[in-house]
């Protein structure tokens, strides 16, 4: 979808703020371009809209050289997105959203239908803020604005220059994921420049690390982070990228342990041999459907072997689904301070994930990338032992 072939920008002034450029982002892809100020990253996104016009070297969008695109027409395919906003102070929050619509001659009723449509998509009820200012928005509802301006024509590219950057920690953490959601919902082909590595690791497809003008390393963020391709990028995503490699590594089904399993109707006898016979400290406990219910410790069993395991079990709060990452899994653990945790697939009860477990999961995940294998072909007594 949108190519570099060998870019380079030089100023009069001798400064080169991008060197000899070759990438390619595939279509409904997300790439995050992340480094330091003024490493060539934002040049980079400004090069795709003609705000910036390359000294050398091509770009293609969607086989197409922008070169030979009118860039007036060429902006308005391109959504465009700035940590600012940039909405215009006397327009209505439905008005702002339906400007490049208005611009492109759609009819006035088509324009603002499609604008409530994208409000209500960012979480913005159009009946509620389609009439307002932006003035009389929170900076989060503004950024929301912007997306759907964004979104509005419909474009297949778009790029996003440190949209939440003016935000509050916990509103960029809320944006960003209602942003996730958005883009599993639209797959727009999308260049996201930050300086947050944490923020790229978690929005991108694939993280574009610059140094001084150039990509020193392109890949996936499990790669990024689990093998720096050089001394720099090791460097710059931080010697804790074992800690945020969790948040881009998923719980698999083969991560899981296997407890004993009892049932609310099973006597308590038949639950007290079943973890005496595994010598187990404790059962998960499943209902009548075979969804999880909560767990059963030895010692419930131990007082007396009348009754059902329903009178003894505790409820389980400490669960996620499968897919969840082990940074959701690790802070579950914590939250709930809890030696281990459930995991389902729908309401199916798939098996426990332990620390112990989570560690080696996050290996695994590390030497398969190394090795360029899948991580069932992991040996786990070399990961254990490591």
């Amino acid at each position: 979808m949108i190519r570099f072939e060998h870019v380079t920008k030089s100023y009069p002034d001798g400064t080169t703020a991008v060197d000899d450029l070759s990438f390619e982002v595939t279509e409904g892809e997300l790439v995050t371009l992340v480094g330091p100020s003024g490493c060539g990253k934002t040049t980079t996104m400004k090069m795709v809209n003609r705000l910036i016009e390359p000294t050398s070297g091509r770009i293609l969008l969607d086989g197409r050289d922008i070169s030979t695109v009118d860039p007036v027409k060429l902006r308005r395919r391109i959504g465009y997105v700035i940590q600012q906003v940039g909405l215009f102070p006397h327009k209505t929050v439905l008005d702002n959203t339906a400007t490049v619509p208005h611009l492109l001659g759609w009819h006035p009723g088509k324009g603002r239908a499609r604008a409530a449509e994208l409000l209500d998509l960012v979480g913005l009820d159009p009946s509620v803020y389609g009439d307002r200012y932006p003035d009389q928005l929170s900076g989060g509802q503004r950024q929301r604005v912007g997306v759907a301006r964004a979104l509005a024509a419909d474009p297949p590219v778009l790029l996003m220059d440190e949209p939440f950057g003016a935000v509050d920690p916990v509103v960029r953490e809320h944006l960003q994921n209602e942003f996730l959601k958005l883009q599993a919902t639209v797959r727009k082909t999308v260049l996201f420049v930050t300086h947050d590595i944490e923020e790229a690791v978690r929005l991108g497809d694939r993280i574009a690390v610059y140094g001084q003008g150039r990509i020193e390393q392109l890949g996936p963020p499990a790669v990024v982070l689990g093998a720096p391709a050089t001394p720099y990028v090791a460097d710059f995503v931080g010697a804790d990228r074992g800690l945020k490699r969790l948040s881009v590594t998923t719980i698999e089904p083969g991560d899981l342990e296997q407890p004993p399993v009892v049932h609310l109707d099973d006597p308590l006898s038949k639950a007290s041999g079943r973890l005496a016979a595994d010598g187990a400290r404790w059962a998960v406990v499943l209902d009548d459907s075979n969804h999880l219910h909560g767990w059963l410790s030895r010692d419930a069993t131990a007082s007396g072997t009348s009754g059902t395991v329903r009178e003894h079990a505790r409820r389980m709060a400490a669960w996620l689904p499968v897919g969840s990452s082990l940074k959701q899994a690790f802070s579950t653990m914590l939250q709930h301070d809890a030696g281990w945790i459930a995991v389902l697939d729908g309401d199916r009860f798939l098996g426990v994930l332990t620390p112990a477990r989570l560690h080696e999961a996050l290996r695994r995940s590390i030497d398969a990338d190394a090795n360029a294998i899948p991580r069932a072909d992991v040996d786990l007594e070399t990961v254990a032992g490591a």
